[in-house]
């Protein structure tokens, strides 16, 4: 589905210092934010969040870089790469890309950020390959009750970012505040938090777009930041009973989560067995070889 929006900016120039290895080795891209959010104006930037699969060297440095983790000079190895308002083709993006295996680690700690990624809408995913459709499909196996406490924070970042009225001079920020006398962007952040995790909680799935229209009015100045706060504090406590309640797992099942990893990794790159070392297969291969002799003997 679609071209590399990030290939496409490194290959015009508009990336430097992106590593070489990221454009070509993409497997998820979208467009997140406000627009994924449905509630994007003419002005609002293009969050691209994107995950790529690095070199083997990054992946397995203790086999190709003569690296023993915890010794000596460590190599820096990719976690994240980042860059702000790249300009283009009329559009202004902020790009985030992630090593496969920090995404995957986000998402089964329930990172906000990260699980908007794994579901936002079909019309927001810009660039997609088999495994990025592996991710997608696969999305659940992430979900585990740590949603609440993790977007629980992030709600109350938001709050403390709202009620600060010191912006920075000439600032985004300032204008709204000129405007609403807050910042109306925090505020609406602060509500689809509390609605997002709700669903969650209680489906174990989630529409990122489904309190859309409420999103838009505080965008538009119609809550005071009075109704937020009181709205924040009587959902927080139903939030509360519907953490005791969900069926969602306390924690996350990290063996189906390692096992989907090396799935896509090995979609990427075949066989890993040189490279993973799986518990109890030596063992397990000895057995099966041992119940072949014994029957022959037979």
């Amino acid at each position: 589905m679609g071209s590399s929006i990030v290939k496409e900016l490194y290959d015009a120039g508009k990336l430097p210092g992106l590593p070489r290895f990221i454009p070509t080795n993409m497997v998820l891209e979208v467009v997140g934010g406000s627009v994924s959010y449905g509630v994007s104006g003419k002005l609002s930037d293009w969050d691209i969040v994107g995950v790529c699969i690095p070199s083997k060297a990054e992946l397995f440095p203790s086999i190709f870089n003569d690296v023993i983790p915890g010794f000596g000079k460590q190599k820096k190895r990719f976690s994240t790469w980042q860059k702000h308002h790249v300009n283009y083709k009329e559009k202004e993006y902020d790009i985030t890309v992630y090593n496969i295996v920090d995404f995957f680690n986000k998402c089964k700690d329930m990172s906000p950020n990260m699980v908007d990624v794994l579901y936002v809408p079909d019309n927001c995913v810009l660039h997609i390959t088999q495994i990025g459709n592996l991710i997608r499909e696969n999305r659940s196996i992430f979900l585990n009750k740590k949603c609440w406490q993790s977007f629980k924070g992030y709600a109350y970042s938001m709050q403390k970012k709202m009620e600060n009225k010191d912006p920075e001079e000439g600032s985004k920020r300032e204008k709204l505040i000129e405007e609403f006398g807050f910042d109306v962007k925090y505020g609406y952040h602060l509500i689809r938090l509390m609605g997002e995790v709700e669903q969650l909680l209680a489906t174990g799935s989630m529409d990122i777009q489904l309190d859309r229209e409420r999103l838009k009015a505080i965008r538009r100045g119609e809550w005071t930041m009075q109704q937020i706060k009181d709205f924040f504090t009587d959902k927080e406590k139903s939030l509360e009973a519907l953490y005791n309640s969900s069926t969602l797992p306390y924690s996350p099942d990290e063996k189906k989560i390692k096992a989907l990893l090396r799935r896509c990794i090995e979609m990427h790159y075949d066989d890993l067995s040189n490279h993973i070392v799986v518990p109890g297969k030596t063992e397990a291969a000895l057995r099966a070889i041992k119940e072949i002799c014994d029957n022959v003997n037979l």
